[in-house]
């Protein structure tokens, strides 16, 4: 794959941030939300959720079952999300301290376009800028009916991974790029989706108390914990400025300091 099809490399960034968008730009998951108010409750996602991490179920098929529990049109599930979710403080800091410094964010989500893409309208107050991207589930028409109808639509996976939305196929050509032309790739998440991500990327934030810091720690896999976005920009501020390498904070962090 030549330079020209990846667009993230276009201005020649030093580093490329991708993330989750769900309970990591977020406070709260809004399809967590919507399934513990509107669908079948907190207790059965959680049932599902565990079954997800000991992966005696798969999280394509455990999110499916989550969401189709969701009968409010799809319309109304948007304005809902609207009045209830909210922004990471620090994360807006983040987006303009991006923007000024030639780092594109990448938002890699199990979610939906419409949700995510309405939700960082409302926070940023404008539409997102050429330099945040959304890659991500759509939502689509169930039996035909209207999305916008009782009971009218689902969830359309972007692949055939047991994710629905393999985030690591996004990341691997960068990766995969040779020396001199390879950004510094960062990545940060919560949740168990990210996992495949991380791995290709040369730091992971995990979100405190969260399930990818529960998977990591069974994985073996380095992870810096973040509480909010604040970390994630005074780290990712050092490393663009050189003060300390990725991997750096990576060692780091596999020792525990």
């Amino acid at each position: 794959m030549g330079s020209n099809a990846l667009p993230y490399i276009e201005t020649k960034p030093q580093v490329i941030f991708f993330t989750d968008f769900d309970g990591t730009i977020t406070v709260d998951d809004s399809n967590d939300f919507m399934i513990d108010n509107l669908g079948f409750g907190r207790e059965k996602r959680l049932v599902l959720g565990n079954r997800v991490l000991d992966e005696t179920l798969s999280f394509r098929d455990a999110f499916r079952e989550m969401l189709e529990s969701i009968k409010t049109p799809y319309d109304e599930c948007i304005e809902i999300l609207l009045k209830n979710m909210k922004l990471d403080p620090y994360f807006e800091e983040f987006y303009y301290w991006a923007k000024d410094n030639n780092v594109p964010i990448v938002v890699l989500s199990s979610g939906m376009r419409p949700i995510i893409s309405a939700l960082l309208e409302k926070f940023l107050g404008h539409k997102p800028a050429s330099h945040l991207t959304i890659i991500s589930n759509e939502p689509a028409s169930r039996d035909g009916k209207d999305i916008n109808s009782e009971g009218g639509w689902q969830i359309e996976y972007r692949d055939s991974s047991h994710f629905g939305h393999d985030k690591s196929l996004e990341i691997k050509p960068y990766a995969a790029l040779p020396d001199g032309e390879r950004p510094i790739l960062l990545y940060a998440g919560d949740g168990v989706s990210d996992l495949s991500a991380a791995a290709e990327t040369d730091l992971l934030f995990a979100k405190q108390g969260k399930d990818l810091v529960t998977y990591c720690q069974r994985k073996g896999m380095p992870y810096t914990t973040f509480e909010n976005w604040s970390t994630i920009l005074s780290t990712s501020k050092d490393i663009l400025n050189g003060k300390v390498s990725a991997g750096e904070v990576a060692a780091k962090a596999s020792l525990g300091l």
